[in-house]
């Protein structure tokens, strides 16, 4: 091929090259979307101040990571903030709000079965009533219409409805 051939040739590629369109845009996961996930299990806790919720005291550093993941989840940095609550748990794995927090991060990386197991876990370490126990029975629920499991979202949802307690009578 002479010089003038292959430049010919050439320009035609790059001309049929600037012609193509762009590649499509990439799919969009089914589902409800895990932020909206997270802000129905967090509202499922109630209005603050509503009733009893005991606390119990917290070690310092697993306060910093709390802290710290709760300013990286605000930046969208969802893999970021669930290792912050990672190491946390390893300093004190028997924290049932801890659990609730990492079972939260596990939704928004839609890690739906390590979601579901952490907010278990942290019901069995919980008080298993009040605004706590309503986050681990909501997270389930989440998780199994996520997964289309219709029958365990309302198994979860009835035992969401059994952690609020009434307040005694009074007289």
């Amino acid at each position: 091929m002479t010089p003038a051939v292959r430049i010919l040739v050439s320009a035609l590629l790059l001309a049929l090259a600037a012609c193509a369109s762009p590649p499509p845009p990439p799919p969009v996961p089914a589902g409800p979307a895990p932020e909206a996930m997270v802000a129905a299990i967090r509202a499922a806790a109630g209005p603050d101040g509503q009733e009893l919720n005991v606390q119990p005291l917290r070690d310092t550093m697993v306060e910093d990571l709390r802290r710290q993941a709760a300013e990286l989840e605000r930046k969208h940095l969802y893999r970021a903030s669930a290792d912050a609550l990672d190491r946390a748990i390893a300093i004190n794995p028997e924290d049932p709000a801890l659990l609730q927090e990492r079972a939260e991060a596990g939704v928004l990386l839609r890690d739906f079965q390590g979601a579901e197991t952490l907010a278990q876990r942290a019901y069995v370490q919980g008080a298993q009533v009040g605004p706590l126990c309503r986050r681990h029975w909501a997270t389930i629920e989440q998780v199994r219409k996520a997964r289309g499991d219709a029958a365990g979202a309302t198994a979860a949802r009835t035992k969401l409805d059994a952690c609020t307690v009434a307040p005694p009578p009074r007289y």
